[in-house]
């Protein structure tokens, strides 16, 4: 049996001090929503309290779906490179990056070196994203939505270059044998739609996925907990959402702060996944098991 934990949307509190320089880009926009509304909203004890509780569960592996940063700054680029040590080693942990982390022009490139292992695993060539971490039977493929938009915008974006190595990938681990979760920051579905902070590339996602086939999509980005599903070859494929590590649990605009675990093993020709959910609720202070569900 193979244990993967998904968390997302670190957004790592407190944010550090902004130079008046840093704030002439679309900075200033993040640096006043974070001003007048996520300053109430995340809590970085409570996302402590969060990985205290997920490193109990032992996983063999932790997949991160980005946004460890706000303003792409480099104090919390190096913030998060310390903050994942506390998670687990570069073994044990991969990311794939969100649209906070390619906030300004250059700041993407910052991070994959400053986080180093955590952002890389075996590719189909020299290109960075999709990369592969094979644990067990399963193969997580990290891929990247992160880009830099305008102001106002937190969309991502999904090209055909990706496409095509991803499919590769599908290919290869899939005649391989192993159960393929593909993580990415944006979720690819229909329901989540949204040209201004949705997945450009969307479709393409979708019928890479629906050629080559997958097990299961992980994404964060929406700050909620959902569950829908896109089309695979032969049956529909589970998109799985998780709320926001980094809010806090008594706040009102994003689901409380919690994280997913799945347990995956072959089950004769097929295999077994079984999901739980742990977080916090809306009222009191314990972490608790909210959902489980049996993917396969």
């Amino acid at each position: 049996m193979t244990t993967l934990a998904h968390i997302s949307d670190i957004h790592l509190a407190p944010l550090p001090p902004v130079r008046f320089q840093d704030l002439l880009s679309k900075r200033i926009t993040g640096f006043l929503n974070w001003k007048l509304k996520r300053n109430r909203t995340l809590d970085g004890d409570g996302l402590s309290n969060l990985i205290r509780h997920m490193r109990s569960q032992a996983p063999d592996i932790v997949a991160v779906t980005g946004d460890l940063t706000n303003l792409a700054l480099d104090a919390e680029i190096n913030t998060a490179a310390n903050w994942l040590q506390t998670v687990g080693t570069p073994e044990e942990v991969c990311v794939c990056p969100g649209n906070h982390d390619a906030y300004v022009r250059g700041a993407l490139e910052k991070a994959r070196e400053r986080w180093d292992g955590y952002i890389a695993g075996e590719t189909v060539d020299k290109s960075p994203f999709p990369y592969v971490r094979r644990v067990g039977d399963v193969a997580v493929i990290a891929c990247s939505s992160a880009v830099t938009t305008p102001p106002f915008f937190a969309a991502g974006k999904f090209d055909e270059a990706q496409a095509g190595r991803l499919a590769r990938c599908l290919d290869v681990l899939g005649e391989a044998g192993y159960f393929r979760m593909v993580m990415i920051h944006h979720p690819p579905n229909v329901e989540d739609r949204n040209f201004r902070l949705g997945l450009w590339g969307a479709q393409l996602f979708r019928d890479v996925v629906a050629k080559h086939g997958a097990e299961v999509i992980l994404h964060g980005h929406t700050h909620k907990s959902t569950i829908h599903s896109i089309p695979g070859p032969t049956m529909d494929v589970p998109v799985i959402g998780v709320a926001a590590a980094g809010a806090a649990q008594g706040g009102s605009h994003d689901d409380p702060a919690r994280y997913n675990l799945f347990r995956v093993e072959k089950s004769g020709n097929g295999w077994s996944c079984l999901m739980r959910e742990y977080g916090f609720q809306r009222l009191g202070s314990e972490i608790v098991m909210r959902l489980q569900m049996r993917v396969y």
